[in-house]
């Protein structure tokens, strides 16, 4: 009779196991794509008349898309320590690209008795990063392309391609920043390996694309030239299709070895750019809280797990970690100010969040210890309605600094260039969305607590809003 049941009882345990979904029984494996420099409206997906992206829009097509995406702060550095912190830049320091050579930092660096690029490094230390806590549930991870916080190793990643500082060109990625524009065989020969001996992986894929230099092939410079564009615009171009055939390698070779469905592909710009026939970017683009430095498309591409939509509400990359780790079963040492969208992303539910927030700091640090010392704006979107507050943080190099102190509200839907500031004819809305701005911050500090310079702090007072009076 034993022997019976055990045998009519083998059959539905297969069925079973065939329709367990690989995430039960395995973890999968994370692929974070990062584009370098790259505006929100060049990818073919996105509408642009003369840009070609057919990877991208690949991806896209088999994503959760958010066209209206965001990153908190639209500058490379502090920008991608979100990515790996997922703390804000006021929260984990980093609210710049460098060290500026303030007296604040002198006394820093002496009291610590340490440089003070590597007192900037230092903070990752204190706040910890993703590929460490991935690395607790056994995962391995190789970073390539940019990254600021010293070596790879720096950052808990257990293979990668940037040196650090001290080392010779150690300042934002060195060797690292060899990937996708010299092939892709460090990235695919790691993918290759973590499979054969059967461990998921994390992958940080930040190639120097399509930042400058702007050094497309020939084939790539010519068609967008042949197309009547610009030469320096068409270098562009050409590197932001460039940048989407290394994509589509990294994508391929993942689909082709099989680790398609047990895959978790997320994609974002680490800031936004306009290209000028002058050369360099223009104003309100990189480094700007406006739309063209901020807003980013973001992709969670999951087969079989989350279904491919065009999702309408607004989402920021400040979510990616805790998704990150709500897929992975790792978790961090603290709480996170994103959301894990996970659920809503498998289930096609709405984001119960309407508000998204930002802020922008001076190219230069000015006080490693306190972020409101570079505070230059703060800004929160609400479904289309967006404030913009500009505060006195010390400028330091910027190629366009604030010139207003001056509230400006935009309407993002019928206004999405933000070309009329609408503050003066809703002042209930500003004093609204100031409260918000208020309560984020305050917010975040009970949050994350000991990550934060809560201010004021030893008797510093905080930056104040550009227009106020001294106190």
């Amino acid at each position: 009779m034993m022997n019976r049941l055990r045998s009519a009882a083998l059959p539905a345990l297969m069925f079973a196991f065939f329709l367990t979904p690989a995430g039960a029984e395995s973890p999968p494996n994370v692929v974070l794509i990062l584009s370098d420099d790259q505006g929100y409206t060049d990818y073919g997906f996105m509408g642009h008349p003369v840009i070609e992206t057919p990877n991208l829009d690949r991806l896209a097509r088999e994503s959760a898309l958010f066209r209206r995406g965001y990153v908190p702060t639209a500058l490379c550095r502090p920008s991608l320590m979100t990515l790996a912190t997922g703390l804000y830049a006021h929260q984990n320091k980093t609210t710049g690209n460098d060290p500026a050579a303030t007296e604040a930092n002198r006394a820093h660096a002496q009291a610590a008795g340490k440089d003070s690029r590597e007192l900037l490094i230092s903070h990752i230390d204190r706040t910890g990063a993703l590929p460490q806590w991935l690395a607790k549930k056994g995962y391995v991870s190789h970073q390539s392309g940019k990254w600021w916080e010293g070596s790879y190793e720096r950052g808990g990643f257990t293979d990668g391609m940037t040196q650090g500082y001290p080392k010779p060109r150690g300042r934002h990625g060195d060797a690292g920043l060899k990937i996708g524009r010299e092939g892709m065989e460090p990235v695919l020969n790691f993918i290759d390996r973590s499979a054969k001996d059967k461990k998921p992986f994390f992958v940080w894929y930040a190639p120097f694309m399509p930042h400058t230099p702007h050094t497309p092939p020939a084939r790539l410079l010519d068609k967008y030239i042949g197309k009547g564009v610009h030469p320096r615009v068409a270098k562009y171009y050409a590197m932001c299709e460039w940048f989407d055939e290394t994509c589509g390698t990294l994508i391929n070779h993942i689909d082709e070895s099989g680790l398609r469905e047990n895959t978790l592909i997320l994609y974002v710009s680490d800031n936004g750019w306009v290209q000028t026939e002058q050369g360099g970017y223009a104003a309100r683009s990189k480094r700007s809280p406006n739309e063209m430095g901020t807003r980013t498309p973001l992709m969670f591409r999951w087969p079989g797990t989350i279904p491919a939509a065009d999702r309408p509400e607004l989402c920021s990359s400040i979510d990616f970690v805790p998704t990150i780790l709500g897929a992975t079963g790792a978790t961090g040492p603290h709480d996170f100010p994103g959301l894990n969208l996970l659920p809503q992303l498998k289930s096609g539910k709405r984001i119960e969040r309407d508000t998204v927030f930002g802020e922008s700091f001076a190219h230069d640090v000015a006080d490693i210890e306190n972020p409101q010392a570079s505070l230059l704006y703060r800004w929160v979107i609400r479904g289309h309605d967006k404030l913009l507050l500009t505060y006195d943080g010390a400028p330091g190099k910027m190629r366009f600094p604030p010139q207003s102190g001056e509230p400006q509200l935009f309407d993002l839907k019928n206004d999405p260039h933000e070309k009329k500031n609408i503050a003066a004819d809703r002042p209930e809305l500003v004093r609204e969305l100031s409260r918000l701005l208020d309560d984020w911050y305050v917010a975040d500090q009970r949050q994350s607590g000991k990550y934060i310079s809560v201010p004021p702090k030893d008797g510093k007072k905080p930056a104040r809003r550009r227009g106020d009076k001294a106190k």
